[in-house]
């Protein structure tokens, strides 16, 4: 008997699933179940990514159904899928069993039973004596046998919710259950094992807290419905979701969904991720049923009898395969939500007009290609309509001059050109980001919120003056100026016009007395407002512009500023703080990295006594620490309060310490000082540090890594210092012949990225061993990586970038070919003549191939842009329970290596959400060092405003005209290598500062 699991996204269709037996070799196992007639399967059962397994039916072949998953993990040759599939780890992503799998965890929550010591009603009355009997947990209720060793007797119920628990301590291992209620009822169980008692306190103890009758029963891979379960007649609520349910199974005993309806109290019923195929009848006979949720189950048609639960308040059916509704829906008088998203409707389902009490109409990522006016005019009683990742290119009016009646439009990621919204009178809250927008007009009566980002606009025209706006986003478009309504707007509290072309910020604006947030960074910006006014703007971001100075009256006047960012701009001084010592700057973060400012503005930054977060990294100062040619090592150790020291990049011969280091030293940072010699007692002393970073002496000669590259790579911590990045640096791989490098990011785990950091080089060696195809290397070795990250990547996941450089097998005194690799946003960049060459592609659901892929496996997209709430990549390592919409398919390219090649430069998400290629490129270009090149990068990504962790890894080249004779220069095999700088011990808390003195100042002011 043999038994296999579809994930819910992999039911959809294009998922199938395999396992294997655990007593028994995958080979062995799979071989053996290739022997089998089909028929002999009936009743096996698989597992996909430890969720919920299913039983195959008796047509279905395993060995096609693994080799089917694997195909579309991504592997591409018939060979191959069959070596993988005998992998025997392949079991944490497919696996098969003989017999029904059990699981502690979910058998208990369908049911506890047992033979146990039972004894009725009160301790002290000597005719109650102890009886043995079967005693079962079902539901919300208690069930006791009349009759010892059987249950075909009478069979006593209890019902446990709003009851008590109470342990006996007279009697080993007892516990005493009782019903609520003027006529409630106690029974007295002894259980056999201390392990059994524990087990029975935690599932009574949560039932009997619960304050409605609630059961839930959601990923127990269950087939048909616990005929105990029957019991629980005062049942309301019910959870279902995710399991396997049938509507008549084929087992005579078993209770199907056609027995829902006797239970006839029944409000809430969760059907959905259940592969149903078609609607359950039953449920229609429940009238007293409130909420139902039927999504994701492959449904194609709503059958007439749902008009009959006319007390129906919230119907589901999102992620189905729908293209009409049934008439009959307008029964449903009291349907106040129907859920429709990720169907395939192209207009308007016409009962919506007679659903009065339905006030949002939610068809996100259906098939519509024309919002028709005229049919929201017939449903006046819609106020909000989310049609967000359609195919709209157009409105048309049909005659419709007024639709008073919508509050809300979300027409997010569709294809609309231009959108003329006037005809929304009563319009409160516009979404119509990442389209194609060049114009854009609206109703200003009401508005109150306008998001408009990602997209083309030139023109943005608002009337009448919205005098209820609080929020503005229109940032990366293609705006010239500040729209006038913008600053006659009075109650605007958040504006974002960051990424344009904007040359000018009319001072009018800074006079709006609710303006709090103000984001103009990336612009065109050649000064600010000279006179400003008092102003209560609270946060002001104008980094990535052309200022020379900022106004002089603007931390004086701004008297609320919190938080600024200058960076990247031509500053060469700062305006002093206050002119006044009553009141005192209440200035916390202030980000000047990347200009011109110099010694004179340091004085000044004492007026700013609530400062946290200083960064003034790449300007002209001149005390900076690290990336200098500082010979003697500074007296900081002597700073009680000191907790990070950054000399990295330096001249230091040796390091003078004090007997004891400060105690609240957490992290030093020596790397990239070549002549550094460290005592054994100094070392000793220095590895007491949380995070003390420097280079490890090497093994062999220094000229044993070839010419052609070297490296350098930082990474950094988040804002809450914990590292979720990992860099991986072999200058020398395979031989010395080879090298490889790659950034790995986890998001807001360090699970993932460490196990990246571990194996992949170790996957990808044994890759060239079997293929001479470097990019069928590359993309091979991502998918064994899947099936590596063992149970960690069943519900984490990563980003990855690796970048491998050799010589062609095919032509060994040819040139270097690089070969790069990537999913998720992880991503790799090629310096040719000065010039970005970018070498990654970001999957993601803004990609309209990957988005169609993913409506095809009807995964849902929230409204944050993430598949299933969890991811905004579709490419991407790990996650596998959102199989088959994720996948770990990587990006591949290959390109020669010439003498124009400088530099390559990887990096994590952060970095990339921070920095654009071509200013990562002139950043780092003129530095020579690589490792202050990544240390440089890590730096602006934090200044400009990055919170997360980063890393950066930059390789520099050094491509000869004939690159076989580099290779004859070699060292012979067996040199050891420069290893990269180690940690010791390696810490989350990491993180690099630009200078010492500013890291003093700013953790002292952290804590």
């Amino acid at each position: 008997r043999v038994l296999s699991p579809f994930g819910p996204q992999a039911e959809q269709g294009e998922g199938p699933v395999l396992g294997r037996s655990p007593h028994t070799g995958a080979a062995e196992g799979r071989a053996g179940a290739a022997r089998l007639p089909p028929g002999e399967f009936i009743g096996g059962e698989g597992k996909l990514h430890g969720e919920t397994a299913r039983r195959l039916e008796a047509d279905e072949k395993p060995l096609q159904i693994q080799n089917d998953y694997l195909f579309q993990l991504g592997f591409g040759a018939l060979w191959r899928v069959q070596e993988e599939g005998l992998d025997s780890e392949v079991g944490c992503l497919i696996r098969f069993y003989a017999g029904k799998p059990h699981s502690t965890g979910s058998s208990e929550r369908i049911q506890l039973s047992g033979m146990y010591n039972v004894r009725k009603g009160k301790m002290h009355l000597p005719v109650n004596r102890w009886t043995r009997r079967q005693v079962i947990l079902c539901g919300t209720c208690l069930i006791v046998s009349s009759v010892k060793d059987s249950v075909a007797g009478k069979m006593h119920v209890l019902p446990l919710i709003g009851g008590k628990v109470e342990e006996v301590k007279k009697h080993q291992h007892c516990l005493a259950l009782s019903s609520s209620g003027p006529q409630s009822q106690t029974y007295y169980i002894c259980f056999d094992t201390f392990t059994e008692y524990l087990r029975w306190l935690r599932q009574v103890s949560k039932v009997a807290s619960q304050r409605v009758s609630s059961v839930d029963l959601s990923c127990c891979s269950l087939e048909h419905l616990p005929a105990n379960l029957f019991y629980s007649q005062d049942l309301t609520h019910l959870n279902l979701k995710q399991n396997f349910l049938r509507q008549n199974p084929s087992l005579p005993t078993a209770r199907g969904l056609s027995e829902l309806q006797r239970f006839t109290k029944l409000k809430s019923l969760n059907l959905s991720n259940n592969h149903l195929g078609d609607f359950p009848l039953a449920v229609c006979n429940i009238p007293t049923l409130a909420e139902l949720n039927v999504s994701c189950n492959a449904l194609r048609a709503v059958p007439a009898a749902v008009g009959a639960m006319c007390n129906l308040q919230t119907f589901l059916l999102d992620g189905n395969f729908l293209q009409t509704l049934p008439a009959e829906l307008e029964n449903m008088h009291q349907l106040s939500y129907l859920g429709l998203s990720f169907n395939e409707f192209t207009d308007f389902p016409e009962v919506l007009e007679k659903l009065t009490a339905v006030d949002k109409l939610c068809m996100s990522g259906n098939c519509m290609e024309t919002l028709r006016l005229q049919a929201l005019r017939k449903m006046p009683h819609i106020k909000h309509v989310d049609l967000r990742l359609n195919l709209i290119r157009k409105l048309v009016a049909d005659g419709v001059d007024f639709l008073p009646h919508v509050t809300q439009l979300d027409l997010r990621d569709n294809q609309l050109g231009n959108l003329d919204a006037t005809v929304f009178s009563g319009l409160e809250v516009l979404h119509c980001e990442r389209n194609q927008l060049v114009a854009l007009g609206l109703c200003g009566c009401v508005l109150k919120a306008l998001h408009a980002a990602s997209n083309e606009l030139v023109q943005l025209d608002v009337s009448p003056v919205p005098n209820y706006l609080s929020y503005v986003d229109v940032s990366r478009n293609c705006l010239e100026n500040v729209p006038e309504w913008v600053c006659e707007s009075r109650k605007l509290e958040v504006l974002d016009i960051g990424h344009n072309q904007i040359c000018e910020l009319p001072a009018r604006l800074f006079c709006n007395s609710g303006l709090r947030k103000l984001l103009a960074g990336h612009n065109r910006l050649a000064r600010l407002p000279e006179r400003l006014e008092r102003t209560s703007v609270e946060v002001l971001d104008v980094q990535h512009n052309q200022l020379l100075e900022l106004p002089p009256s603007l931390l004086m006047k701004a008297d609320s500023l919190r938080f600024l960012n200058a960076s990247a701009n031509k500053l060469e001084t700062l305006p002093p703080a206050t002119l006044s010592e009553e009141t005192s700057s209440i200035l916390q973060e202030l980000y000047l990295t990347n200009n011109n400012l110099t010694d004179k503005c340091v004085p000044l930054l004492t007026g700013h006594p609530h400062l946290k977060i200083l960064h003034m990294a790449y300007n002209r100062l001149q005390m900076t620490a690290h990336s200098n040619c500082i010979e003697v090592f500074p007296e900081v150790m002597q700073l009680p309060e000191i907790k990070c020291v950054d000399l990295s990049c330096n001249e230091l011969s040796e390091v003078t310490l004090p007997e004891n280091l400060p105690p609240k030293l957490q992290e030093l940072d020596l790397t990239g000082n070549p002549r550094l010699a460290l005592d054994h007692r100094t070392l000793e002393l220095l590895n007491n540090i949380r995070c003390f970073k420097i280079d490890q002496p090497s093994a062999g000669d220094a000229s044993g890594a070839p010419a052609v590259w070297s490296h350098g790579y930082t990474e950094a911590s988040g804002v809450k210092n914990k590292l979720c990045v990992a860099a991986l640096s072999v200058n020398n791989f395979r031989d010395n012949r080879e090298a490889l490098y790659g950034v790995f990011d986890g998001d807001r785990n360090m699970e993932v990225p460490n196990l990246l950091q571990c194996t992949m080089s170790d996957i990808l060696a044994e890759e060239l061993q079997r293929s001479r195809s470097g990019e069928e290397c590359m993309a091979n070795t991502f998918l064994v990586m899947q099936r590596k990250l063992g149970t960690a990547g069943q519900k984490l996941g990563g980003a990855a970038v690796l970048c491998h450089i050799r010589h062609d097998p095919v032509d060994p005194g040819g040139p270097f070919t690089l070969t790069s690799a990537n999913v998720g946003k992880c991503q790799t960049v090629l310096c040719r003549s000065g010039e970005p060459l970018p070498l990654s592609r970001s999957y993601a659901v803004s990609c309209e191939e990957e988005l169609q892929r993913i409506k095809r496996h009807k995964a849902i997209i929230t409204e944050d842009g993430k598949v299933n709430g969890v991811t905004e990549s579709t490419r991407i390592l790990g996650y596998t329970f959102l199989h088959p919409s994720v996948v770990p398919r990587p990006h591949v390219q290959s390109v020669a290596l010439s003498p124009q090649d400088e530099f390559l430069i990887l990096g994590s998400k952060g970095l990339w959400d921070s920095l654009s290629v071509e200013e990562a490129v002139g950043a780092v270009r003129s530095v020579p060092d690589a490792l202050a090149a990544a240390k440089k990068l890590c730096t602006l990504a934090q200044s400009y405003g990055c919170r997360e962790s980063v890393s950066a890894v930059v390789v520099q080249l050094s491509v000869p005209e004939d690159s076989f004779c580099c290779c004859e220069d070699l060292p012979p095999r067996g040199r050891c290598p420069s290893p990269p700088p180690l940690l010791f011990p390696p810490s989350p808390f990491c993180r690099h500062f630009s200078a010492v003195f500013l890291t003093a100042a700013t953790i002292s002011m952290h804590g």
